[in-house]
């Protein structure tokens, strides 16, 4: 079985979205309720770096699942459309959240959701 991955995405951490949330909590308390196999932090998916990253992190072929929490689900999906395909990743395996404006708790509470939402 592939693993589970999960990536907090947060506009470089001074968007004002992202003024109520600790993401440094958010991240501590994804990982010690071990919902997913690996947690990390991007500061801006969008932009190069952030293809780049997601091509090489799904490059091995070993993670089944991603989730990404961060800006619109929809916007997520048209924003890394081409990181998917060029490392070979089912686009429908990539598991999106929107968290900008919560608290860390509202945060965490709706990654939890996610996950148990979309095993």
């Amino acid at each position: 079985m592939g693993k589970k991955g999960f990536i907090l995405c947060v506009c470089q951490g001074t968007c004002p979205s992202f003024g109520k949330m600790d993401i440094f909590a958010v991240l501590s308390d994804v990982r010690r309720e071990k919902l997913f196999d690996y947690v990390c932090l991007h500061p801006q998916l969008c932009v190069g770096d952030g293809d780049e990253f997601i091509k090489v992190l799904l490059s091995g072929g070993e993670t089944e699942k991603l989730y990404v929490a961060g800006c619109d689900p929809r916007m997520q999906g048209k924003m890394f459309r081409d990181a998917f395909e060029a490392s070979g990743f089912d686009k429908e395996k990539h598991i999106a959240l929107d968290i900008r404006n919560k608290t860390t708790e509202e945060a965490v509470a709706a990654i939890k959701e996610m996950a148990a939402e979309n095993p």
